[in-house]
This record gives structure tokens, C-alpha cells and sequence, in this order.
């Protein structure tokens, strides 16, 4: 990603609606920033709250450990090399308890022997879907199913598919990390 500035501009909290008021000060409770690409979303509040809400939903609710949906969306976004959500997710993956050598070295992670063969074969998903989800083998699905319900299944899936958006977005917006306590 090519380091310049911002492609759009942010919406400061003084010139936010009070929806979106509302999600950047839940935020800054939360994570002690608002992220950029939510300032930068926040330019139609109706997408940010959408958005937000779907993010949300993905992450938090279903029976799959947030552990295991952060690993998957950073091997998402190392795939996009996008390193606006890398520089935030990695860090979140690091405090849910993933080492710093396997976020670093996750592309080989098939070799490794510290991820089980379920973090294995949804490192393989996030791998397969945001490289060519068009071919994805029946045997494959089988290999996944004999470890995820249909559920979990649909939890991966949503995780790897909402951050394919969200590199995409960012990685053309040339968005740049957060700061901490910026957004206020």
C-alpha cells in the first residue's frame, strides 16, 4: 500500500449524526479509538450502521471462539495484504492469545505443529475463499463439516467474507491504521 494521504476525508465526532455519534463513543469506550474506515464510512450513516451491525453480529454472537474467527480474518487480510486491518486485527488475534511467530509466520501454517487440524482447515477456507471460492471441493466442505456444524460453517464463512470486503475497501481507500485515542 502506497503511503499518502487519505482518498476521503473522516467525519469528525462534532460533525457526526447521533447514530453515528452513538458508535463512535461506543467505540471509544471499547477500543479507545474510532477506526478510520468507520470515520470514513460514517460519510452515509445508514452503510456505517449496517455495517457495524453486521461486523458485530459476525464476531460476536454464534459458537465459534472470536480466537479462532481473528485468525481466520488476519489470514484474510495477509492474503489482501492489507495493512490497515492487519495492523489492528493482528493485535487483537496477539491479546486472544495467538503468538507473535504465528501471526507472523500463519501462510505456512499446514507445516506447523502449534494450530490443530480444525485451525488448519479454516486457515485453509480463509485461504481458498479469498483466493478463488469458485473452486472449492465437495471433499474439501467434507474435511470442514467433520469439524463445523452448518453453523460454524456460516460463522467462518461470514468472517473471511466480511473482511475480504472490508481489505478491499480500505486497501483502495489507502486507509492508514488507527491510532490509538484517535477519534474522539
Amino acid at each position: 500500500m502506497l503511503k499518502t494521504a487519505p482518498r476521503l476525508s473522516r467525519v469528525a465526532r462534532t460533525d457526526a449524526p447521533a447514530p453515528v455519534s452513538e458508535i463512535y463513543d461506543r467505540y471509544m469506550r471499547t477500543r479507545g479509538n474510532v477506526p478510520n474506515m468507520f470515520r470514513t464510512m460514517a460519510h452515509r450513516p445508514e452503510i456505517l450502521a449496517t455495517m457495524i451491525a453486521h461486523f458485530e453480529a459476525v464476531l460476536n454472537t454464534g459458537t465459534l471462539p472470536v480466537k479462532l474467527k481473528e485468525l481466520v480474518i488476519v489470514r484474510t487480510s495477509q492474503i489482501n495484504r492489507c495493512e490497515y486491518c492487519l495492523a489492528s486485527h493482528s493485535q487483537i488475534a496477539l491479546k486472544l492469545g495467538w503468538s507473535k511467530e504465528q501471526i507472523e509466520d500463519l501462510e505456512n501454517y499446514e507445516s506447523r505443529s502449534d494450530f490443530t487440524p480444525a485451525e488448519k482447515t479454516a486457515l485453509s477456507l480463509a485461504e481458498q475463499m479469498t483466493l478463488d471460492s469458485n473452486h472449492i471441493s465437495d471433499e474439501f466442505m467434507e474435511r470442514l463439516r467433520s469439524f463445523y456444524d452448518e453453523g460454524e460453517v456460516v460463522e467462518l464463512m461470514a468472517s473471511i467474507g466480511i473482511f475480504n470486503y472490508f481489505n478491499r475497501f480500505n486497501n483502495a481507500l489507502q486507509m492508514e491504521p488507527t491510532k490509538p485515542g484517535q477519534g474522539a
